[in-house]
C-alpha cells in the first residue's frame, strides 16, 4: 500500500522583500535543526489553499494572504512516505511570529542571500520568486 499525503508550504514575504525562515527543533525526527518555510502535511480532503493558511498559523501565528502557487514536488521521503508538495507565495498580513513546538528560531531574511541559509531543497522556490520579482509579475 502506498502512503501517499499532500503537503502545503508557504513563501512568506513581508513589506521589506523578506522571506521568513523558521529552524527544526535539533530534536526533531526527520530534519533536525534544519532551517525551512513554514507549512505541512493538509489534513485528508483539506484544500491547499486554507491548509497553507492553517499551517502557517499553527506554526508562526501568521496571518498571510496567498497570492499564487510558486511550485509542485513530487517526492518519496525517507520513511516511504510519498508526498506532492505545493509551495505558495503568500504575503504577510503582520509579523508578531510566536513559534509551535515544532521549530525553535525564526528569522526574516533578504530573498537573495535565503539560499545561504535554508536547505537546498528551497532553492528552486526562492530562485522562482526572484525569476517571478525580475518580471514583475508578483
Amino acid at each position: 500500500m502506498i502512503n501517499f499525503r499532500v503537503a502545503a508550504k508557504s513563501f512568506v514575504i513581508n513589506n521589506n522583500n523578506q522571506v521568513l525562515l523558521i529552524k527544526r527543533r535539533s530534536n526533531d525526527v526527520m530534519k533536525p535543526g534544519m532551517w525551512e518555510i513554514p507549512g505541512g502535511r493538509l489534513e485528508l480532503g483539506e484544500d491547499p489553499h486554507q491548509g497553507v493558511i492553517r499551517e502557517t498559523k499553527e506554526e508562526t501565528n501568521l496571518d498571510i494572504d496567498v497570492k499564487q502557487i510558486m511550485d509542485v514536488r513530487h517526492f518519496t521521503r525517507s520513511d516511504d512516505q510519498t508526498i506532492t508538495m505545493l509551495v505558495f507565495l503568500c504575503k504577510a498580513l503582520n509579523e508578531d511570529v510566536k513559534l509551535s513546538e515544532e521549530h525553535q528560531d525564526f528569522k526574516w531574511m533578504p530573498v537573495e542571500k535565503a539560499k545561504e541559509q535554508i536547505t537546498e531543497f528551497f532553492h528552486k522556490t526562492v530562485d522562482t520568486y526572484i525569476n517571478l520579482e525580475m518580471k514583475k509579475l508578483i
